[in-house]
């Protein structure tokens, strides 16, 4: 899309982006939360039933995207979806995190959020044709980088 200099380029729309180093405070996203929490033996709180669904994509396969999408000869114009178009459950997510983390604990339900989106998956098919990109982190594994990372910063 052409803006105000003539310069043409690539947007990406982003899904639930999450890795290491990022703030568990305040706004932050639920990886980040569940990880601080987790490692520091508080709970977990998850809002409404929990069945509520995110796209969650790697921060490095983020970075990743971008530098596809400023090669030369990439179209311009283009908004591209990057995340992993897959349904992630808030409860599978604590349930991953949890067990990696070597919590038996559940988590705490609070009250659904007024407005909260049930379900949220972006189809990135676009990435794929347009950038040669598609996600290479599985959620897993990402949220066990999170995981590390958090116990290597409390270690410190």
């Amino acid at each position: 899309m052409a803006c105000c200099s003539g310069l043409e380029g690539t947007s990406l729309a982003l899904a639930n982006v999450y890795g290491p180093r990022q703030d568990p405070h305040g706004e932050a996203g639920v990886v980040a939360i569940f990880a601080g929490r987790l490692l520091s033996g508080e709970p977990c709180t998850v809002f409404g039933d929990g069945a509520q669904t995110r796209d969650f994509v790697e921060v490095a396969d983020v970075v990743d995207a971008f530098v596809r999408a400023s090669a030369p000869g990439i179209a311009s114009s283009l908004v591209v979806n990057i995340g992993t178009g897959v349904e992630t459950s808030v409860n599978e997510l604590y349930a991953t995190m949890a067990a990696a983390a070597g919590v038996n604990a559940p988590a705490v339900h609070a009250p659904a959020r007024h407005g909260e989106l049930a379900r949220s998956a972006l189809a990135v098919g676009l990435a794929a044709a347009e950038l040669g990109w598609t996600p290479q982190v599985a959620l897993t594994d990402g949220s066990r980088r999170v995981l590390d990372w958090f116990a290597t910063v409390k270690a410190s």
